[in-house]
């Protein structure tokens, strides 16, 4: 068993949500098509007040947001309007450039609500970065489920454990919620070429080294490695297929050619992209 490679995410605030981000860092920039990690903190928001993260740009790259808590509302320069509840994926390919928009539905703001979930960014294959763009929602039930022996796993995206996501990924991914009651295991398969654990709650240890609750565990290619609950977990295991090249990322831009993310700067602050039907509130280039 090798040493495990633990990165710790840097604290942020996105529009007033504080989030940890483990990914990218120094020591990963990608964990299969996986650019982009972002852990939205269970955070209550008084009446009168939400997430609201106004319009902004993407290319070369799918969003992927899965709440464990509350709701947010999703809507796009495609015409989308969805909003997403705990257990449902929302899922957005940008291809040569999209906007969009995320915010605390209107209905919650005078009541009050609270907000917990993850929301990733996987890299398009080349072949697909300059594609269309593309929106889909699906509803938690819509996503398998395997439930054995105290171990409850959910399939966000991708293939694994045996089951399939309708959600339409671009190449071979592996993103799926655990579950784990106290003193369960789990056998972890080689069957994805990179892989990373993510402790969101609970005790736990990967072939017997205790893991840090809110670090990124980058496991070891081509091992079956095994997990173990010191009490009840929650837990979320992702990666996928190797990248089909390296990218560049530059702030909501990613791009296997520099020349791209440029392209998507002068765009945005020139005001030539396409806008989210009945917003003009928009996020500038930093």
């Amino acid at each position: 068993m090798h040493t495990l490679t633990v990165i710790r995410p840097r604290a942020e605030d996105v529009e007033g949500q504080p989030i940890l981000r483990p990914l990218p860092s120094a020591k990963c920039r990608n964990v299969g098509p996986f650019v982009f990690f972002d852990h939205m903190l269970r955070t209550h928001y008084p009446p009168g007040h939400g997430m609201n993260i106004r319009q902004h740009p993407h290319i070369g790259l799918s969003t992927l947001t899965y709440l464990f808590e509350g709701q947010l509302q999703h809507k796009d320069s495609l015409g989308s309007d969805q909003q997403v509840g705990p257990g449902e994926v929302s899922w957005m390919t940008a291809g040569a450039g999209i906007a969009h928009i995320e915010r605390t539905p209107s209905s919650l703001l005078a009541q009050g609500s609270t907000l917990h979930g993850l929301q990733v960014w996987l890299a398009s294959p080349k072949a697909d970065e300059q594609g269309p763009g593309h929106y889909s929602h699906h509803r938690a039930d819509s996503l398998p489920v395997s439930d054995n022996l105290g171990v409850r796993i959910r399939m966000i995206a991708g293939t694994g454990f045996c089951l399939a996501s309708p959600v339409p990924v671009l190449s071979p991914t592996l993103y799926a919620e655990v579950h784990m009651q106290t003193a369960t295991t789990l056998l972890i398969p080689a069957e994805h070429q990179e892989r990373a654990l993510y402790l969101l709650e609970g005790e736990a240890q990967l072939q017997g080294q205790a893991i840090e609750r809110h670090c990124l565990i980058l496991l070891p290619p081509a091992e079956e490695l095994t997990l173990c609950a010191d009490s009840d977990c929650h837990a979320v295991l992702f990666g996928g297929a190797a990248l089909d090249g390296p990218r560049r990322m530059n702030w909501n831009f990613v791009a296997s050619d520099p020349a791209l993310l440029e392209q998507a700067r002068a765009r945005w602050a020139a005001g030539d992209w396409p806008t989210v039907p009945a917003e003009t509130g928009r996020i500038e280039l930093p």
